[in-house]
Formats: structure tokens, C-alpha cells, sequence
């Protein structure tokens, strides 16, 4: 259970891989999930982590939830109607959750094909690079089911109300250059290319002042669902809390001193 996700972290970026390559790291039962959970707050957690790479071992990102499990009605599918919609909360949704909740920036490295739920964790993450190979579809209603991970609510954040609506009503697979265009993926890469193109992009972000770094990312995400005036609250008792870091002096003396900034955290 303990290899379904592997965690490993390099300097201030952790990468976490979604290791079930025999089945396309398909989304596993409740210890599995309950595992992801607990890497991806650890990593929340840790000062010492600044941004996160999320993606997939073998051919695939991730390829979604276990259709065999459907059909034979086991696992989180089994049971009435009351049973399912706890199960849906107790495993996909709490996983989404944990994902969208982490503080630091992530980075979906998509390796291959993101299907249903494995498309919706990619878009959790900020960012998306694509490896050329890489394919992305929300296939539910070909399956009879709603998108039940949230997607109905983040994929139109993403790719917009139209596109999110063709896709989600064709379960049609797009390729990573129609996802570059359409904005779910920030840009397309070599496959072999990948996660070291994830690496630099994510050491970048990295180099930053981490707590400044935090609350920048708490401002994006806040912006989804608050007011402006809100957002301009925030933005300025968030303002006077990094005025008074020793990061803040830091920034500003290798700004003049044209050299890079090394950040504490403090």
C-alpha cells in the first residue's frame, strides 16, 4: 500500500508519483487514498518544501477511478445509494480536497494519459506542463456517472465554460498541444524532457521567499470565490505581515545588490 505513492524530496521540491503502472495508476481503495492524503499534508506541512511535482509512473498519469470495481459493484461502489455518496466523500473527494488544499505550488508533470478523476488531478494542481505524449478526457458520462471529484466545479476554471461543456458532454480525448492551446496545460515538452523541465520550473518557484511564496498562492485560490473587496482586504493585511519578514530585506538588498536572494523562511 505504502508504494501506490511515492514521495521523495530534493532540496524545497518534493515529487510524488503515482506508482500503480499495471493498472495506469488508477485511483486505489480508501488506504491508498488515505496514504496520498498523508504525503500530500506532510508536504503542506513541511517549511521546508516551497513546491510540489505531481505525476505518474509508467505510460500514464493517472488513469481515473476502477471501472472493474463498477461493474462488479465492490469497494467504494458497493452498497445503496447512501453508502456510495459517503464512500464518494470518504476516498475521491477527500483526496481532491487534500490536493487542492496544499499551501505550497504544485506542478502536474502529465506523463501520458489523465482520464477522469486522473484529469481532475491534474487540474488541481496550479500548473501543468504536458509531456507530448500526453492525453486528457473526462469521460464520466460514458460511464453513466457525474463527474464526482469535483470536476464540474474546477474544469471550467481551467479551460473555460465551453470547452469544459464539450468535453465533459463527448468524452472526447484531446492531445497536449489542443490542451496548451485551450490553457490546461501550460506548455508541451519532450516526454524525455519532462520531469527535468518540471524540476527547473518548480526550483524556479522554489527560489522565492516561501512564506511570501504561501500566501500568494492563498490569494489565487481565495480570488476563485471571494469579492474584490475581499481579495483587497487580504492583499493588504498579507501586505504588512511580509513588510516585517527578514525575507522582505533580503529581496530588497539583492535586488540592489543584483545577485540572488537566499531565503529563510523567516
Amino acid at each position: 500500500m505504502s508504494d501506490a505513492v511515492l514521495y521523495a524530496q530534493d532540496g524545497h521540491v518534493v515529487t510524488l508519483t503515482m506508482n500503480r503502472p499495471d493498472v495506469r495508476n488508477a485511483i486505489g481503495g480508501i488506504d491508498e487514498i488515505d496514504h496520498f492524503v498523508a504525503l500530500l499534508n506532510k508536504a503542506s506541512a513541511d517549511r521546508s518544501v516551497r513546491a510540489v511535482i505531481l505525476t505518474g509512473a509508467g505510460s500514464a498519469f493517472a488513469a481515473g477511478g476502477n471501472v472493474k470495481a463498477m461493474r462488479e459493484k465492490t469497494g467504494m461502489f458497493g452498497g445503496g445509494a447512501a453508502a456510495i455518496r459517503e464512500n464518494y466523500r470518504r476516498t475521491v473527494q477527500h483526496l481532491a480536497k487534500a490536493l487542492w488544499s496544499v499551501e505550497v505550488p504544485t506542478i502536474a508533470a502529465v506523463n501520458g494519459a489523465a482520464v477522469g478523476q486522473g484529469c481532475d488531478l491534474a487540474c488541481l494542481c496550479d500548473m501543468r506542463l504536458a509531456g507530448r505524449s500526453a492525453k486528457f478526457s473526462v469521460p464520466f458520462l460514458k460511464l453513466g456517472i457525474i463527474p464526482g471529484d469535483g470536476g464540474a466545479w474546477l474544469f471550467p476554471r481551467v479551460v473555460g465554460r465551453s470547452r469544459a461543456a464539450e468535453m465533459f458532454y463527448t468524452g472526447d480525448m484531446i492531445d497536449a498541444e489542443t490542451a496548451a492551446q485551450w490553457g490546461l496545460a501550460s506548455r508541451v515538452v519532450e516526454d524525455a524532457a519532462l520531469m527535468d523541465e518540471a524540476m527547473a520550473l518548480a526550483r524556479r518557484i522554489a527560489s522565492n521567499p516561501p512564506d511570501v511564496l504561501r500566501m500568494t498562492k492563498r490569494l489565487l485560490r481565495d480570488s476563485e470565490g471571494a469579492s474584490f473587496e475581499t481579495i483587497m482586504d487580504l492583499s493588504s493585511a498579507m501586505q504588512s505581515l511580509c513588510h516585517q519578514t527578514e525575507d522582505h530585506v533580503e529581496a530588497i538588498d539583492a535586488f540592489f545588490e543584483k545577485r540572488p536572494g537566499d531565503y529563510k523562511g523567516r
